[in-house]
């Protein structure tokens, strides 16, 4: 890659990094599910009048936004809200690339190498670690929910496999026209606060919700599909894994976030595990067309 291409790169990790922290402010200023609403709302409007649906299958857009919309964000949220750190959610979420591994073995019967079974084991022992150990700040049910989150990403993942997309910026601009309203009647259901955060609107929340939208979802998901163009996505997946890097830096720096000796062990195998899943080497182009 070239130094400007790998610089993007790496500006879209930090960004996506220090989205973790905006959320875990925007929490503070909105209910979880009318905050991921919000977001969903200030992707899709008013970008679906500029960007042309090109014949992607309604079927497709409504999938990717149950999957990728209310229920991977919806969940994030809502784990962050009951007591997930930004730091540990900015990692555990991107185990979203070992459950995508094992939805991809399973549905598309896409044969994972040894390296890459060993980076599952590494990374659910990870997990564990994290769960038997969590101080006083980090509540099972907000793992759990994290966790849910990832395996909500990869059910999306497949279903943009299966879509056969040439752009997935256009999907990911016309799914988000899906979660707005699920969201909305789930907050309507469970959560109390919605009309008194939205009648007392601070610049903070503002700039939380059009962070989370514009930046971090249409910005940076626009740098990574400009990337994928140019590249393999081998080449760029990897950059992937500097966003829990930067995620749990700014969330200690900004946030305070401590992590418990068994948290920090666990990351670390959580980590190594991701590494082995995505750093695994190709095999022979023969092999991957056979």
């Amino acid at each position: 890659m070239s130094l400007w291409h790998t610089l993007l790169a790496v500006l879209g990790a930090l960004l996506w990094g220090f989205n973790f922290v905006a959320i875990k402010v925007g929490l503070g200023e909105f209910p979880p599910l009318l905050f991921a609403a919000l977001r969903f709302v200030v992707i899709a409007f008013p970008a679906i009048g500029f960007v042309p649906r090109a014949g992607i299958a309604w079927r497709w857009i409504v999938a990717v936004g149950l999957a990728m919309g209310v229920f991977q964000f919806g969940f994030l949220y809502l784990g962050m809200a009951n007591g997930m750190p930004a730091s540990l959610s900015s990692l555990v979420v991107q185990s979203q690339a070992l459950f995508t591994l094992l939805f991809s073995t399973w549905i598309l019967r896409d044969v994972p190498r040894r390296q890459q079974w060993l980076g599952v084991g590494l990374a659910l022992a990870g997990m564990g670690t994290i769960a038997w150990g969590r101080d006083s700040q980090t509540s099972l049910l907000g793992l759990l929910l994290v966790v849910g989150s990832a395996a909500s990403w990869a059910v999306g993942n497949i279903c943009l496999k299966l879509a056969r997309v040439s752009n997935g910026f256009r999907l990911l601009v016309w799914m988000a026209i899906i979660p707005p309203l699920p969201l909305l009647a789930l907050s309507a259901q469970f959560e109390t606060g919605q009309w008194a955060a939205l009648r007392s609107l601070t610049p903070l929340g503002i700039a939380t919700v059009l962070y989370t939208g514009l930046i971090s979802s249409l910005l940076c998901f626009g740098f990574w599909a400009y990337l994928v163009q140019h590249y393999s996505p081998n080449r760029v997946a990897p950059f992937s894994l500097l966003v829990p890097i930067f995620g749990m830096a700014f969330s200690v720096v900004l946030l305070g976030d401590r992590l418990s000796p068994w948290e920090i062990m666990g990351s670390l195998l959580v980590f190594v595990g991701l590494c082995c899943t995505i750093l695994t080497p190709l095999r022979s182009e023969q092999t991957a067309e056979s």
